[in-house]
Formats: structure tokens, C-alpha cells, sequence
């Protein structure tokens, strides 16, 4: 081993940028919360270069000249003074940390005036090294960061791909300017505009500007204040019927700083426990708000993990807060309304045969699929199962509906199926034990692997659909993987910026609502477009899998094993869940003392 020396200001920075930059998103997220620390009103973000060029630009306080050099060294900074204000945060950041590691990984360029100053300062640094002159500019800061990780190629390699890396940005920004209505914000994406608020002070407006206005319409305001512990909270929150598919939409903020807090998300879970189906998430913006001493926001370097002085005061607080908002809204009903053709469709008596047909085989699908067959000669199952007039392809393998020619009134089957378990899992005698198989994930599997082996799935037309709203973020996303959508059988079309409404969809999913197709696949993604065609098979096997809590007749539980027995790999379902579970005739046998 070598001896001991003191390190260079320049690796002691990039040491510590790994802990403060970690990604584009990093860089982002110090320099925007710096501008919001400033009192800026207006920020504008643009993004280039595969994520690696940034450029922030506010109109804040600005950087007095004198501080200028000092503000890009390590552990500078204008927040705190002294070690008590370690316990009174107020601003978003306070280590003075990130400006120094951003230099040592990048090059940067800062234009910057106080309203003190008729003129302004330029500042370019490149490995550590800062340089200034006088120059002329607005009142605020412009931080322009180039070529990043330049100096670092290794950090490089483990960036994702740069629509990936965009993603977490937007989402970052997103989250900043819910919890900061009043300041406006603009994000563009390679000279494109991907995201823009008013700042005129209103979260409705902000939600709507990102979001939707149905989206809206479907939240609630929640509020709650405890006086004497001064606490305050405020916020929308979506209504039981309103789910997304992942907590990606749990916009939770501390004194408008955004954070990761098992604490709050353990309240909304607990909240809206009963409310929602399992696996079904709300969309919440909520702000906490709590004197500073009250909270630790010193965890960690990226300030997003917070520790309470009282935490479960915190969880009753915030659960009793979200319950009061959602006490008059009724209990999520499962029943979907019938659809009806419109009228005019119903003029001509032979027209009207077909469009009756066609709206049975889209509307009616899944009804269809679980009636019992009595006998082949029974009129209303011989309706049910003709073919439909029009082109429309036959739904192959995959529908469970079988053919009339298939129906035997003696098949055999090789597995002993005893019954249906809790209208959910399909009980088998075996040999060597009880086999229990979850009747939902086992047919997930085989039309998985079915799709997923097939070059042209077929489609089904669409005569009416919903227009779907989408963020500008989504729609973005959507625009450039139509054509993955459309390998599956996806036929979208764009009727403007942000909507759309869906032409065709893969014959299996007629039933399925378009939205919450769209919806189940686009909140997933949560920032990783990696594998999005694979996203999208997932997504389209488990909606056209035969749900939980289903009730089945033998011949169609005997058709799901059948199927299912032939999958390539018959163990897990696409997300990783196990399929079947076997309890050995022993260990039956040894739970009533009969191994003897």
C-alpha cells in the first residue's frame, strides 16, 4: 500500500458528485430548486444532447457578483448560518454541495444579476476551475450545463437511453410544479415544448395544465389543520372509482418538498383501504405542512428521505384528513353499464341483425364466455356461439370460448379437477398431492406466450370509442411507439396534441375499456421505456385473461388447464407470480396425524 496523501479538490468533488448527481435528473433537480429557493416566478428548463446538455433559466434574485466563485465551491451556500439551522429548513436545498459537484462532471456556464447591479457576471467552470467576467443580462440566473459526465465515461454506461433518462426529468418537474402553483413552469425537450403551467397560483389550474380536465373531475379536494400541533394539509385526491395501476401518482409533498415517506404512503393506503380493488392505486397531490423542527430532512443527500419526531401522530393525521374528504363519496360499484347501439343503426331490419351481432361479440364478450352450456340444441347457446356476418377474424386458440364443433359432452381430460376454490383457483387431485392453480394467472400465461408467437394478432374494429386525454408527457410517449402498439393490434389514432382515440384493438380485449388499456401500460412505464413491446404484451395478456373471483363451469376450467399445460413456461405468470401451488399427500396426511 502506498503512502497516505491528500486528494485533489477536483477528485474530492467527483467523489462526492457520484452521491449528489447520480443521472440528468440529478442536475435538474439541484439547479430548479435552487431557482425556486431564489423566489423565481417563471423557470424554464430545456433539455438536448441525449439528456446531457441542461439549461435552467429563472427569473430569481440572482447570484451577487462578490459570491459568485464562492457559490461554486464545495460546502458554500447563502441557507444556513449556524448548527441550529440544521433544525429549521426552509428552503429546498442547504448542503451546498450540488454546484460544486456539478462543475467537476460537466461544463458549465452561468449568466446571472442581481437587481442591485446594472450589469451581470458570466462564470464558466470546467473541471472545478472557475473563471469570471462582466456581462450584460436580465435580472435571475441562467445555468447552462454541458457535455455531462464528459469526464467520466464509466458513469456513462449506466445511464439508460436518453428517452428514459427524459422521463425521470418530466416527471421530476412535473412533482415540482404541483407543490409550486405560483411559480411557472416550461420544460422542452429538444427545442420542443413537452410540459408549461401559468404559475397563477392555482393547483386546479396546474392539474389541468399537466393532467387533464377529466382527470380532474374525478379528484377531490382534501384538507385538514390541527391547530394546537400545527399541522396543515392540502391537496386533491381521486375518488374511489378513479385507480391508477402503480403508485406513480403519489404526488406527497413535506413544506413543498418532495419526498419518498413510507409514513404518508402508508396513511393513503390505509385510507382508501376497502375503497379499491386490490392492486389499484389513487391519484394524490397532497402537501404536509409542519413546523420545521418537527422533521429531520438531513437523511440523505438527495433530501427526499424525512424522519418524524412523532410519526404515528403524522399517519393518523393524514389517513383522517383523506378519510373526511372521501366520506360522501359512495363505495366503488364493480357492475359496468350496458352498452346500447345508437338508433340510427336500428333503421333497416337487416342491417340491424348484423350491428346487433357485432355489438354482442365487442360488448357482450365477456358474459358470453362464462354462460353454461346446456345442449348443443338449445336455441339462445346455438345464438350466442354463430358466427358473426360481417369480416370480423375468428378469435383462434386464445378465446376459451370453445367452438360448437368442440363441445363433447364426454371429454376427457387427464387432469382430475375437483372444483373451483373461492371463484378464484381450480382445485386438482393429482398422484402425488392437491394441486391448487390461480385460474387467472394460469390463462395470463398461455396468452402470453400465445401472443407473444403469433405475427398478426388479430383486431378487432371499433365502431365507437372513447376520446382519451393524455399528459403531454404520454402523448409524446405515445407518438413515438405507435407503431409497437400497432405489432400488437392496436390501431390509435391522434385527433390532436393530446388525444386520442383507439380505431382497432387486439380481438381479445372487445370487452376492455380502450382507456384503461392505455392508462395500465402508460402508468407502468413509471420513467423505464426499456422493453415497452414487452409492457405492452403484459398488459394486453392480463386484461384478456379470465379474472379472479370468476365463477366456471367444468368444461372451461379443464379448457384453462388444458391450455395452460402446454406453455413453455408453465410456472410464472409475465410478472412473476407463481401459477400453482401442490400440497403433498404427506403432508395432508401428517396435518391429521395419519403418516403413521
Amino acid at each position: 500500500m502506498g503512502r497516505i496523501q491528500q486528494l485533489s479538490k477536483h477528485i474530492i468533488n467527483q467523489i462526492a458528485a457520484g452521491e449528489v448527481i447520480e443521472r440528468p435528473f440529478s442536475v435538474v433537480k439541484e439547479l430548479v430548486e435552487n431557482s425556486i429557493d431564489a423566489g423565481s416566478t417563471k423557470i424554464s428548463i430545456s433539455v438536448s444532447n441525449e439528456c446531457r446538455d441542461i439549461r435552467v433559466a429563472d427569473n430569481g434574485s440572482g447570484i451577487h457578483p462578490d459570491d459568485i466563485v464562492l457559490a461554486f465551491s464545495k460546502h458554500a451556500t447563502s441557507k444556513i448560518e449556524k448548527t441550529e439551522d440544521l433544525y429549521n429548513i426552509r428552503t429546498l436545498g442547504f448542503r451546498g454541495e450540488a454546484l460544486a459537484s456539478i462543475i467537476s462532471i460537466s461544463k458549465l456556464t452561468c449568466i446571472t444579476r442581481t437587481k442591485e447591479f446594472e450589469t451581470g457576471t458570466k462564470v464558466t467552470c470546467e473541471n472545478s476551475e472557475v473563471n469570471k467576467i462582466e456581462t450584460g443580462c436580465a435580472v435571475g440566473t441562467i445555468m447552462e450545463v454541458r457535455d455531462l459526465f464528459y469526464n467520466l465515461p464509466v458513469r456513462l454506461k449506466f445511464l439508460k437511453n436518453p428517452k428514459t433518462e427524459f422521463a425521470y426529468i418530466s416527471e421530476l418537474v412535473t412533482s415540482l410544479a404541483l407543490v409550486n402553483p405560483k411559480v411557472g413552469f416550461e420544460l422542452k425537450y429538444n427545442d420542443k415544448v413537452v410540459l408549461k403551467t401559468n404559475g397563477l397560483g392555482s393547483l386546479t389550474e396546474v392539474i389541468k395544465n399537466i393532467y387533464s380536465k377529466s382527470l380532474f373531475d374525478n379528484l377531490r379536494p382534501a384538507e385538514g389543520v390541527d391547530n394546537l400541533s400545527k399541522l396543515k394539509i392540502s391537496g386533491f385526491v381521486s375518488t374511489p372509482d378513479f385507480t391508477r395501476s402503480s403508485k406513480k401518482d403519489y404526488h406527497i409533498f413535506v413544506n413543498s418538498r418532495t419526498v419518498k415517506c413510507p409514513v404518508f404512503m402508508k396513511a393513503i393506503d390505509t385510507a382508501y383501504k376497502n375503497m379499491i380493488p386490490n392492486g389499484k392505486y389513487p391519484f394524490v397531490v397532497l402537501n404536509l405542512e409542519l413546523p420545521p423542527d418537527e422533521l429531520d430532512i438531513n437523511v440523505h443527500p438527495t433530501k427526499k428521505e424525512v424522519k418524524y419526531r412523532n410519526p404515528n401522530q403524522i399517519f393518523n393525521f393524514i389517513r383522517a384528513s383523506i378519510d373526511n374528504s372521501l366520506s360522501n363519496i359512495v363505495r366503488i360499484n364493480t357492475m359496468q353499464p350496458k352498452f346500447e347501439p345508437p338508433e340510427d343503426f336500428k333503421t333497416d331490419v337487416a342491417v340491424n341483425e348484423q350491428i346487433q351481432n357485432l355489438f354482442t361479440a365487442q360488448q357482450s364478450f365477456q358474459e358470453e364466455i362464462f354462460d353454461t352450456p346446456k345442449t348443443n340444441n338449445n336455441p339462445q347457446f346455438t345464438k350466442a356461439f354463430e358466427p358473426v356476418k360481417p369480416e370480423i377474424k375468428e378469435r383462434p386458440q386464445l378465446n376459451i370460448i370453445p367452438k360448437q364443433s368442440e363441445i363433447i359432452p364426454e371429454m376427457k381430460c387427464e387432469d382430475n379437477i375437483i372444483g373451483q376454490y373461492k371463484k378464484t383457483y381450480i382445485l386438482i387431485e393429482k398422484e402425488d398431492g392437491l394441486e391448487i392453480v390461480d385460474q387467472h394467472i394460469a390463462d395470463e400465461r398461455y396468452i402470453y406466450e400465445t401472443l407473444k408467437n403469433q405475427k398478426e394478432p388479430a383486431s378487432q374494429l371499433l365502431f365507437i370509442s372513447d376520446i382519451i386525454e393524455l399528459s403531454p408527457v404520454e402523448a409524446e410517449l405515445l407518438k413515438e411507439n405507435i407503431d409497437k402498439f400497432a405489432k400488437f393490434g392496436y390501431g390509435i389514432e391522434f385527433l390532436n396534441d393530446t388525444d386520442i382515440m383507439f380505431k382497432k384493438v387486439p380481438q381479445l380485449l372487445s370487452k376492455t375499456s380502450p382507456k384503461d388499456i392505455v392508462k395500465d401500460i402508460l402508468e407502468n412505464i413509471e420513467g423505464d421505456i426499456d422493453n415497452l413491446e414487452e409492457k405492452i404484451l403484459i398488459t394486453t395478456s392480463c386484461k384478456a385473461a379470465v379474472k379472479a373471483n370468476t365463477p366456471l363451469n367444468m368444461f372451461q376450467m379443464q379448457e384453462i388447464i388444458k391450455r395452460w399445460r402446454r406453455c413453455k413456461h408453465p410456472y410464472t405468470c409475465p410478472h412473476g407470480r407463481p401459477i400453482t401451488k401442490t400440497l403433498s399427500h404427506s403432508e395432508i396426511a401428517s396435518f391429521f396425524m395419519r403418516n403413521k
